[in-house]
């Protein structure tokens, strides 16, 4: 083998393992997002452990937008119920969004979420919400999916979060982790079963 060649394959090897890299990190990014943000309260990730809403509820309002977005690795249909609420502080709050699964087989998803602006998310609270649990969708099937929230009437005495007139909470759907194994291990079991046909 000339020099030459063992460049290319060394080469080969390098990009090979470059790619195979790559996806990992891909499958892993998601996950490794939840938890950096969760640990660190960046990308307005809120509170949601041990939440209790205030005992007063103020006079005060704030606007709370719903933005829904999903993977295109699901083949879901994911709305907000309704668009925007006006909420009084610290009052608890029920929404509702609405799942589809437009496919035939079941799959599950795990939805992500954040707040905006980013400086409010220490003062937006859930207390129950599909978010905190994976959700499976039989193929065809149409689900309510809730939230309940609170708004800390502690948002107005903050100088920086003072000003704020509407809060945006936004989800993504994700496949969720042992939902995309199960879908790879049907597709590399048909394959197995098909080629002992052939």
């Amino acid at each position: 083998m000339s020099r030459r060649d063992q460049k290319n394959r060394k080469f080969a090897l390098m990009l090979t393992t470059l790619v195979a890299g790559m996806v990992g990190v891909s499958f892993a990014s998601v996950p490794l997002y939840q938890l950096f943000c969760k640990v660190t309260g960046y990308g307005g990730t809120l509170n949601t452990e041990n939440v209790v809403a205030p005992a007063d509820v103020s006079e005060r309002t704030i606007n709370v937008r719903f933005d829904s977005n999903i993977s295109p690795d699901l083949s879901w249909r994911f709305v907000p119920l309704q668009r925007q609420v006006t909420v009084k502080l610290g009052e608890q709050t029920l929404a509702f969004f609405e799942a589809e699964n437009t496919g035939v087989t079941a799959q599950t998803g795990q939805a992500t979420f954040n707040v905006t602006p980013f400086k409010a998310a220490p003062y937006f609270s859930k207390i129950e919400c599909f978010c905190f649990t994976e959700q499976t969708l039989a193929g065809g099937q149409t689900v309510p999916m809730p939230v309940q929230f609170f708004v800390d009437p502690e948002i107005f005495e903050d100088p920086a979060t003072k000003d704020i007139g509407t809060i945006t909470l936004s989800y993504t759907f994700y496949p969720a982790e042992n939902d995309e194994d199960d879908r790879s291990k049907v597709k590399v079991s048909a394959r197995v079963q098909a080629s002992h046909k052939g």
